[in-house]
């Protein structure tokens, strides 16, 4: 069953910052699928609490948000520095999905000392239109995971990501807002 939600309750929900599966699936239905002009940008992200396997290990780890520069190169971690005002890209290929990870402080500190491991310069993701629950849906493709991230827009600036990963039942919900600061990646 699709509900209408209206900006009001969609505003509510998110300021909640969690929902159910079922409620998730229904707002990314309702919303406007994103294009990939409109993902172009630097994006700082939170999750959507639903009880994914995964809710937590993002933002224990120091997740900064994504990087779309164009169609062909996506940074799809970035994680911020020790001092939080600069981020670096990580190489997804290097992080095991899945193991199970300590969701607290322990992992942002293996996160800083791995850095020199998990760093790269290069873009390790693509941005395609992709038909998903059936509209085209502006859509981040991983280049080796079986991950991939669609998107609808909430507003101009902010936009309803939804995690399709390979092998799991449900999808991993999160917000991405433009950042029109533009943090700057670390060279």
């Amino acid at each position: 069953m699709l509900i209408n939600y209206s900006l009001m309750e969609l505003q509510s929900l998110l300021k909640k910052r969690s929902c159910s599966i079922e409620e998730g699936l229904s707002i990314f239905d309702s919303l406007e699928p994103a294009t990939v002009d409109f993902m172009k940008g630097q994006w700082k992200g939170y999750e959507i609490k639903t009880g994914h396997f995964m809710e937590g290990l993002l933002e224990s780890s120091g997740w900064y948000g994504k990087l779309f520069e164009n169609s062909e190169n996506v940074h799809p971690l970035l994680i911020y520095t020790l001092n939080k005002k600069q981020v670096y890209p990580i190489n997804p290929k290097i992080i095991p999905l899945g193991m199970s990870f300590p969701k607290t402080k322990i992992l942002r500190f293996l996160m800083i000392i791995l850095k020199p491991i998990l760093k790269t310069k290069r873009s390790k993701a693509r941005m395609r239109m992709v038909n998903y629950r059936g509209k085209l849906t502006g859509t981040m493709v991983y280049d080796s995971k079986g991950i991939l991230d669609h998107f609808t827009k909430i507003d101009s600036n902010t936009m309803l990501g939804l995690m399709d990963m390979k092998g799991s039942k449900n999808p991993y919900f999160f917000i991405l807002e433009r950042d029109s600061k533009n943090q700057g990646i670390l060279p």
